[in-house]
Parts: structure tokens; sequence; C-alpha cells
């Protein structure tokens, strides 16, 4: 068997978040459950009307060329690209075609092609019958298309760079991106060829795998089509260039219908919307939209690793979780210790409510745990007190007896008692089976109620057992 490679390119459509539709000034509420409320003459598509451009939602797209490292172009259009479907009664779709608003730029390792500007269509849904039924409420909102240069070569990093994308749209609060509502939807270009010695391969048929709405889909649609062009190809059959769908059920790509090329779609400039010079408009100027961006999401992981020292997967938590990440940042500020800002991590990083908790007050119980005050399980016990109400950390220890014991003599007792109640434990010891010492601490610590000061108990131990 031969060996192939597949190469996999992405076009990913985002709802943007606006207030309005991309032409007109419908309520652009992709939440609205009833069908056609938010709708006007322009987005149905009535003859006459005239569509204006939504000025945030080309502001929008591009912060996202910008946080991307794209080319803003310095001139752009839109284009009615042409086909009929029940869905867009107007015969075209207002995009992007020769002149995108962005072109270039890379996420996570990969390359981009261009970003453009587009309006979305209406839904359409399908009863049991015969009849089929359209809700234009989504026609003509603002619709973000970004395209990757075909430099994937396998399903996880499609996936990778699709969450990628979305993390990003989340912090530049461009689009609620969720995949489930169809606010963020993936189509995979996927073509597969033979290898060559020199690793240098001419890519294979194109096969689009349309309207991906789940990152899991997204990974098994891509891994069942590279499958199935294999095994064509090594059937001695041609891949033929088409459109594909995902049946969920059947976890099987499908065929829809022969595969466009831009020609089919006989795009031109649309006439009744002005060209525009980027480069003239000050609000879009590079180093003006570059401004309005915040931490970035891999600036943010990179802060994590390098300035306050986190593993990767926690790092990659605090990237992704907003309120812990909030959290952690706030004891940041408050203390230049790594080692206090570390452990705090540890207990911000469960499912401890810490966002209801002030920064200043976990800062201290860290401190009391590292000045061995209190043991880790009081801590918790703290904690969860101040997810309830307002208080104290030390008040709180004091009055729940969480202070470590840490008396020589009265853990001595302690210890003594448990050694007498434990004779198997002691002698497995003993004996060499060194957990039997750390069975013989727990009983001491339930003694204790939790409160004895577990490094200390254990050198107690030591010294009597030996």
């Amino acid at each position: 068997m031969s060996d192939y490679l597949p190469t996999i390119g992405l076009e990913i459509h985002a709802e943007l978040s606006t207030a309005t539709k991309m032409f007109c000034n419908s309520k652009n509420d992709t939440g609205e459950k009833h069908p056609n409320v938010n709708i006007c003459p322009v987005c149905m598509g009535h003859p006459g009307t005239l569509p204006v451009i939504n000025r945030e939602a080309v502001r929008q797209v591009l912060r996202v060329g910008v946080a991307l490292e794209g080319k803003l172009g310095s001139y752009t259009e839109f284009d009615r690209k042409n086909y009929f479907y029940p869905d867009i009664p107007k015969g075209y779709q207002t995009s992007q075609y020769k002149y995108p608003l962005v072109s270039g730029g890379e996420l996570a390792g990969i390359r981009l092609t261009r970003i453009h500007l587009e309006e979305d269509t209406a839904r359409s849904t399908h009863d049991k019958g015969d009849e089929s039924l359209i809700d234009f409420n989504r026609a003509g909102v603002p619709l973000m298309e970004l395209v990757t240069e075909p430099v994937i070569h396998d399903a996880e990093t499609a996936v990778s760079f699709a969450k990628e994308l979305q993390l990003l749209l989340w912090y530049l609060k461009s689009s609620a991106a969720n995949m489930e509502k169809g606010e963020m939807r993936v189509e995979a270009n996927v073509s597969v060829s033979p290898s060559t010695k020199l690793g240098v391969n001419s890519l294979g048929t194109k096969v689009e795998v349309k309207n991906l709405n789940s990152f899991k889909a997204v990974e098994k649609a891509i891994r069942y089509e590279v499958e199935r062009q294999t095994a064509t190809l090594e059937r001695g059959e041609s891949v033929v260039q088409e459109t594909r769908g995902w049946d969920e059920n059947k976890e099987m790509t499908f065929s829809q219908r022969a595969k466009e090329e831009s020609h089919d779609y006989r795009y031109f400039p649309d006439p009744d919307l002005p060209k525009f010079f980027i480069s003239e408009i000050k609000e879009f100027n590079y180093e003006k939209l570059k401004r309005t961006l915040p931490e970035l999401p891999w600036e943010k992981r990179e802060r994590y690793l390098k300035d306050l020292g986190l593993t990767e997967e926690v790092a990659e938590l605090y990237t992704r979780d907003a309120e812990r990440s909030q959290a952690i940042d706030d004891i940041a500020k408050l203390t230049s210790n790594k080692e206090e800002v570390k452990l705090a991590s540890n207990y911000i990083a469960t499912d401890f409510a810490t966002s209801q908790i002030a920064p200043d007050s976990i800062l201290e119980i860290m401190r009391m745990i590292i000045e061995e005050t209190i043991s880790s399980t009081s801590a918790k016990i703290i904690l969860k007190e101040l997810e309830n109400e307002n208080g104290n950390p030390r008040e709180i220890a004091k009055q729940k007896q969480l202070i470590q014991k840490s008396n020589i003599k009265e853990l001595e007792i302690i210890a003594e008692k448990i050694i007498k109640e434990n004779s198997k434990a002691v002698d497995e010891y003993k004996s060499g089976k060194l957990s039997s010492l750390q069975f013989l601490i727990g009983q001491a610590m339930k003694e204790s109620n939790g409160g004895a000061n577990p490094k200390i108990l254990k050198e107690v131990f030591e010294k009597l057992l030996y």
C-alpha cells in the first residue's frame, strides 16, 4: 500500500456580534426564537431596495485581521455572488471576491489566505411533509469568512485551529461563535495525493465538506474523507471533485452536488454599494485598530507560562476560562511572590468558586499554608466558608479550630495513641513497608480533626518508630 498525504484547507464563517444586520437596520439577534421578526424589505430581497454598509461589521473584520497580522486592503468593494436558492431570494449573495478586507496573516502556525465580509442567508427548515419553511431573521446578518492556505495535514490540527479562532473571536467580542447555534460554521476542503520520496507532492482533487457544526464533527468528517479518498485511489479510481455533506448519525460524508468554481457564480461589483479606500478612513488606521485590541489568547498563554511559571495545562485553562483568569490575575497584582501565586493557582484551577472570594483573602490563606499555620485541608474549609459569606481567613481558622498543631509534645501524645491502636501497621512499617507510615499519619490527622501539622507529625512518627 502506497503512502498518501492529506491536505486540508479550512473556510470558516462566523456571524458578527453587531447591533444590526450587514446592509439594513434590522436587529441582529441570533437568539430570536420567533420566525421572521427581525426583517425588512432589504434583507428579504424586495425589488428596488438599497443596502447600506454596516460600518461596525467592517471594523470588526479589520480588527481580526490586525490581531492575525494580516494586510489590510487599501481598497475594497462588495460583489454579487450569483446563485439561486430559496434562502436567498435576491438571486445573489452580497460578498467580496477580488478585494477582500484582509489578505494573509497567521493563526496557530497556519497561514491564512484572506478574510472577507458577506451577508448570511435565511434559515431553511424542512418538516416531515412536503413543505419547506424559511425564517429570514438570519438573512443579512454580517458574516465573516476566513480562508486558510491548504497547509493542514491532519484532522487534529484543523480542530486546534478552529478552536483558536473561536477563542480569538471571544476575546475580541467580535462573535459569540457558538457552533451549536450556527454562529460559527466550518467547511473543510480535503484532498489526498500520493507522497513522494522528497516529501513534495501536487495537491489531489479537492472535495469540500460543508457546514460542520461542532469540533467533533470537523475531526470525524476530515478523518472519514481522508480514508474515503485514500481507499478510492487505492482501488485505482479517481476522486470526484464535489461538495459533500456530513451525516452525524451515520458518521460519514455524502455527495450533495458538483463543486462550483468561482466563475460559476459570475461575480461582479455590486452597483448599489460604494467602493471605498480603507487607508483613507481614519477609524480604520492599522495602528489605531491595534490599540483597540485586548490581550490576545496567545499573549495571555505566554504570560502565564513565563511570568507566573504555570504549567501549560493550567495556562491553557486560564486562557479559555475568563472567570478563573481574572481570579489569578487579581492575585498576581497583589504579590510578586511566585510561590504564593502558584499555590493560589492550585485552588483556582479546581472547582472552588474563587471569583466570589476577595483576592486578598485567597492570598492570605495561601500565606497561612506556606507558613504552616493551616493545612491544605483546612484551606479548603476556609475557602468554602468564604464562598458563602465575607470574613477574615485567620479568624475563621481560629473559630473552626483549624490552626495546625505544631507542638511536638502534643503531637507525640497523639502519635503514641495511634501506634498503640495500630500494631499491625507498625510492624509492617518496621518490616520495610513505607506506605504504612502514611496510614499511621492519616489516622493521626483524623485524631487531631485535621489540625496536626503533617510535616512535624511525620517527624514525630519516625522518631518514635526507630
